[in-house]
């Protein structure tokens, strides 16, 4: 007698395995196929190269050539063969059909295989998006401060040019600002406390521009427009976006703001450190149609703060981008001048300034550089030094002419004998100051060229000398070496001389903007005589620079000043007509 509820179950599990949505394989341990169900035929037939189906290793010999040895490693009566095994039709697959699929096999015994394929594609497609969302996420955010980047911000502010023209009235009629920071003199931080210490005061600017941003900003409308985005732009570089804005004065009070913040101390390992950021803002109606264009405004406009003096905003003008056109030729052609031997040196003679009045023009020269543009002729000092400072050519320009300075100093000793000038005074820069082995540099040009370290006077100008403690280490290191020092361009008054016991110097030069009117303002006469008074107290020599006339050599010599500089006695000279100068003296 036949069991219904048998043949009712055996006929319910055939229309699963008939309906199951997965396709589904038994299979001998040879791969040959012993049953499969419509989706399983639906899901191999473009792998079956002659429309067979017999065989589950030949169907996918192609796309998983590995299942057969798979197969034969399982050494138990049971067990996993692959699970979850991705399988590319490529080629093979229709359009609209199944491209990838999902393979898993399973050996229920000694004789028998169990397979399931599924469509991965979707699957797949889903991976391959998050995978997509993650990577630019990653490629739009900074891995220091987790702030979203240069990318981020000219995507959003593509976005936000490509907007329809403002209409009349409602939160459309806004504009929007772009801010562009550069830490002022942040490389001296990193050098002094380290690069992991320079990257936690980064970290912490970050934090401090978000969180200046956070409260509703100055007449910002926070449901107009994209809103607010800070984002770290470039090593030291960062850029604030602001949506929803009436006017640009709204985008000038929140940079006041970002600056007044940022110029708060941050506490890096228990030390208090003050950096202050120079700022350059691009309002919407002057940018242009790119965002790379208004980021590129943003950052000249920067540079122009820097040049102000630093610590400030500065809103772009259209006339900046041709002074930056003109300032990015002038780098390209000082960088072929360096190459191309187009700078020269001229030497201004340090005269002695002797109590019975006399003169010793021998006492020295200040060697100071030249261009000689091939197609523009003399290209003046003011137009070259401060670019040279900016693009990082001003110690490749400060080492040409040590170079050259002491090899014309040592052949003037050679040719004049005692006529020759007896120092030769040649200027520092920060770059120059910056390399910690250049000291030993100066010991190697002295050498080359036969010259006493005395011989030789490094200045340095007051400003820089009092920055920081590692100019002031290099400074010393330099003295060890034997040189003279000096510190140039000194003026800014009693201030200064209550810490002029701190410097290393030897010489200090008075400021032409006091000797240009010592013969007429007691005020300054009392300031040279104070200048001298606490330099010789020290030890130090004094110069007076700038005497343009007899009547100020006699007003610095009255006040004991010991040499002197200026139009005077004599222009900068080139060497030949150097020699010739000291020849008539």
């Amino acid at each position: 007698m036949i069991d219904t509820n048998k043949v009712d179950a055996y006929e319910a599990l055939v229309q699963f395995l008939y309906r199951a949505p997965i396709g589904l394989v038994q299979a001998g341990l040879d791969g040959t196929v012993d049953m499969l169900n419509p989706m399983s035929s639906s899901l191999l037939m473009p792998l079956a190269r002659d429309g067979s189906l017999d065989n589950l290793f030949t169907v996918l010999q192609d796309v998983a050539p590995q299942l057969r040895d798979l197969t034969a490693a399982v050494d138990a009566p049971s067990g996993v063969v692959c699970e979850g095994l991705r399988v590319e039709l490529g080629d093979a697959a229709a359009p609209g059909a199944a491209q990838v699929l999902a393979l898993s096999v399973l050996k229920l015994d000694g004789t028998r295989l169990m397979a399931t394929v599924t469509d991965a594609t979707a699957e797949v497609q889903r991976e391959q998006e998050r995978l997509a969302r993650r990577l630019r996420s990653q490629a739009r955010t900074d891995a220091l401060t987790r702030m979203p980047n240069r990318e981020a911000v000219l995507e959003q502010l593509q976005q936000m040019l490509g907007r329809p023209p403002l209409a009349d009235g409602g939160a459309q009629h806004r504009g929007f600002a772009l801010l562009f920071m550069n830490c002022d003199r942040f490389r001296q931080v990193n050098d002094a406390l380290g690069q992991a210490a320079g990257d936690r005061l980064l970290v912490q600017i970050g934090d401090r521009i978000r969180a200046t941003l956070r409260p509703p900003s100055d007449r910002i409308d926070p449901h107009a427009g994209a809103g607010q985005m800070a984002a770290r732009v470039g090593a030291d570089e960062f850029a604030v976006v602001l949506d929803g804005l009436r006017s640009h004065d709204d985008a000038e009070r929140v940079a006041a703001r970002l600056l007044d913040a940022l110029a708060r101390p941050h506490t890096l390992d228990g030390q208090d450190i003050v950096i202050r950021l120079s700022m350059g803002l691009v309002w919407s109606g002057d940018a242009g149609r790119e965002a790379g264009e208004m980021l590129r405004d943003a950052s000249i406009a920067m540079v122009e703060a820097k040049r102000a003096g630093g610590a400030r905003c500065v809103a772009f003008e259209t006339a900046m981008r041709e002074r930056a056109a003109r300032r990015a030729d002038i780098e390209s052609d000082l960088r072929q001048a360096l190459a191309d031997d187009q700078l020269f040196v001229v030497y201004q003679p340090v005269v002695g300034l002797r109590a019975d009045g006399a003169t010793d023009h021998a006492a020295g020269v200040e060697a100071l550089v030249r261009w000689r543009h091939p197609v523009r002729g003399v290209v003046p000092p003011i137009e070259f030094i401060q670019v040279a400072e900016e693009s990082g050519l001003i110690g490749a320009l400060g080492d040409f002419v040590l170079r050259r300075a002491c090899s014309d100093f040592a052949a003037w000793q050679r040719d004049l004998g005692e006529r020759a000038p007896r120092l030769l005074a040649v200027n520092l820069s920060r770059a120059q100051l910056a390399e910690p082995g250049w000291p030993a540099v100066v010991r190697d040009v002295l050498a080359q060229n036969g010259m006493r370290p005395d011989q030789l006077q490094l200045e340095v100008t007051e400003s820089l000398a009092a920055q920081d403690q590692q100019v002031q280490q290099r400074l010393h290191e330099l003295k060890a070496v034997g040189v003279t020092l000096a510190l140039d361009d000194f003026g800014t008054g009693y201030s200064s001389l209550s810490s002029l016991h701190q410097l290393p110097v030897d010489t200090v030069k008075i400021d032409r903007s006091f000797v240009c009117q010592a013969d007429t303002s007691h005020h300054h006469r009392v300031l040279i005589e104070a200048t001298v008074k606490v330099a010789q107290s020290l030890g130090m020599n004094t110069v007076a620079e700038g005497i343009e006339t007899e009547a100020q050599a006699a007003a610095v010599r009255a006040q004991a000043c010991a040499k002197g500089q200026g139009y005077l006695f004599s222009r900068p000279l080139a060497a030949p007509d150097l020699v010739d100068w000291l020849a008539t003296r």
